[in-house]
């Protein structure tokens, strides 16, 4: 458990220190981010995730102070990983189960970060309805996404409690994975519509807070009279929180079609969530073109539920974590490459 939290520990530090640098929490100046900004710290972040993914290849067994058989045997049942040790070679089990570990953290990053794209479809339309300044959309996210760092953390522990309490639970995912895969599919022409004075979030606010529908600058609150009224810009990250939160209920579920180990869920997940803010201004202007990414992503969907749904059949017919690599990853370039070749058709 020390080596566990150690290893944890030094994580949520470099976490912290890059959040301090990339998200700007001491930079005060509210300035729209440029496509060549994003770009470059999109970059940096795919950088800092297959980096550390060689790590894992490397030093993978330290998370959980692997050092012989015994120890081995036991994570791999306790992980369910799918992988067969030579007992009368320990550097060579040792290597496999880190390469193990490494195919599952780098399909899971691939799992969420695509995801994340339909959260941008979603963030893009809340900063319009609720008529939020371009200027202020960094900020906003900023904020969103220590939130969502924090409520991932939580969700995915208790979802490795509930596997290892009760296994069939896998099912319940994957069955809930395939449903939301095909309804996806089914309203994938569907016009998203967002009512600012009617979203759930909005009502329960001004139900219990004060609230002002002015903007006061870059502020979430503005104070009137003495008293504290909550802006559009807290209230639009609050929904942004929320709608995060149903993302979760997706995305977490998906990542443990992967690997029950919760630290790689973990580390997969946030590396995914961390780059997201640069993904949103690289995609903010150009998400539209890539109409045929929902489709892809509940295709998405529906193979990662099927996979958990039949994952004791594939796993005796040989199917590996590597194959759902591949075929994760032809998914969504067959949903780029579709949408670059047919581009949607403007409306007259």
């Amino acid at each position: 458990m020390s080596h566990e939290l150690l290893f944890f520990g030094g994580f949520i530090v470099f976490i912290i220190l890059m959040l301090a640098i990339d998200l700007g929490l001491f930079s005060k100046s509210d300035k729209p981010v440029s496509f060549k900004a994003a770009a470059i710290m999109s970059a940096i972040w795919v950088f800092f995730a297959l980096g550390f993914g060689l790590v894992l290849y490397i030093w993978g067994n330290e998370l959980h102070n692997v050092h012989d058989f015994s120890q081995l045997q036991e994570i791999i049942a306790r992980h369910y990983h799918n992988i067969d040790i030579n007992p009368n070679d320990l550097a060579a089990s040792i290597q496999l189960y880190n390469k193990t570990l490494t195919i599952e953290y780098l399909t899971g990053y691939v799992v969420e970060y695509a995801l994340s794209v339909d959260n941008i479809f979603v963030m893009v339309l809340l900063f319009t309805s609720f008529g939020i300044p371009e200027k202020y959309y960094h900020k906003v996210l900023v904020w969103g996404i220590i939130g969502a760092i924090i409520l991932r953390c939580i969700f995915i522990f208790i979802g490795a409690a509930l596997i290892a309490k009760f296994a069939w639970i896998l099912y319940v995912f994957g069955a809930f994975l395939v449903y939301t895969g095909i309804m996806m599919y089914l309203n994938r022409n569907k016009e998203e519509e967002v009512d600012p004075q009617n979203h759930p979030v909005v009502r329960f606010m001004s139900k219990y807070f004060k609230v002002t529908p002015r903007m006061d600058g870059g502020r979430f609150f503005h104070i009137e009279n003495g008293v504290r009224y909550m802006t559009p810009l807290f209230l639009v990250l609050l929904v942004i929180e929320f709608t995060d939160l149903i993302f979760a209920v997706d995305s977490i579920p998906a990542i443990f079609s992967v690997t029950k180990d919760p630290y790689i869920v973990f580390f997969s997940n946030i590396f995914a969530v961390l780059g997201l803010r640069s993904m949103f201004f690289l995609l903010v202007n150009i998400i539209d073109k890539f109409h045929y990414l929902k489709v892809g992503l509940a295709f998405l969907l529906i193979f990662i539920g099927a996979k958990m749904l039949l994952h004791s059949w594939l796993e005796a017919f040989g199917f590996q974590t590597v194959h759902s690599l591949i075929i994760i990853i032809s998914i969504l370039l067959i949903s780029v490459v579709a949408s670059l070749m047919f581009p949607k058709k403007e409306k007259v």
